[in-house]
């Protein structure tokens, strides 16, 4: 809990620093490689969240792989290891997008399909969420094969099951209650 509002907290002075320098998307896109890569390398995030690696040590690591990120990225890097707070990094990063989109009234929607998106699908998912909030939308992919067929999709605290999983379901309750 402490780690989640520690990361609230950088995540705001980031994302004010940044737009002081006119650097918010550039740092954006850095802190969605950092989300990205620490998800992606296990061994990264381990060492990220080991407590016998020194701060130092991760330091140097995270200067190395993130060693092409803008000024202010580079800053924050600095700032976590001095406060031995390197292990929220990917909470930060993550934190940072979400305020940096809600600053440009950009929502996030997930849509959970059995199959990967399409370009042609992706671009109708876009066109249904902007209509049905009025906001420009950011569309996350997730992959889930358990829904059979059909989407999933959450806007906000708006979620729509049009998945194949979902009605069976509701067959099967109405099958068992007659």
């Amino acid at each position: 809990m402490a780690g989640a509002r520690a990361a609230i907290r950088y995540a705001k002075a980031v994302l004010s620093l940044a737009t002081d320098r006119g650097t918010a998307d550039t740092v954006n896109n850095d802190m969605k490689l950092i989300v990205d890569t620490i998800a992606q390398n296990k061994n990264l995030s381990d060492t990220l969240q080991s407590p016998v690696i020194g701060a130092t040590t991760k330091k140097t690591i995270l200067l190395e792989v993130f060693k092409n990120t803008n000024k202010t990225t580079l800053s924050l890097l600095e700032t976590l290891a001095a406060n031995n707070r390197i292990a929220i990094l990917g909470d930060v990063a993550s934190k940072y997008s979400q305020l940096f989109d809600q600053s440009k009234g950009i929502q996030l929607a997930t849509v959970t399909t059995a199959v990967p998106l399409t370009d042609a699908l992706k671009q109708q998912v876009l066109a249904k969420a902007k209509e049905l909030t009025g906001k420009d939308i950011e569309v996350q992919g997730i992959v889930d094969e358990n829904i059979i067929g059909g989407f999933i999709l959450r806007v906000g605290d708006i979620q729509y099951n049009a998945s194949i999983a979902n009605q069976l379901n509701k067959l099967k309750r109405e099958f068992t209650l007659n």
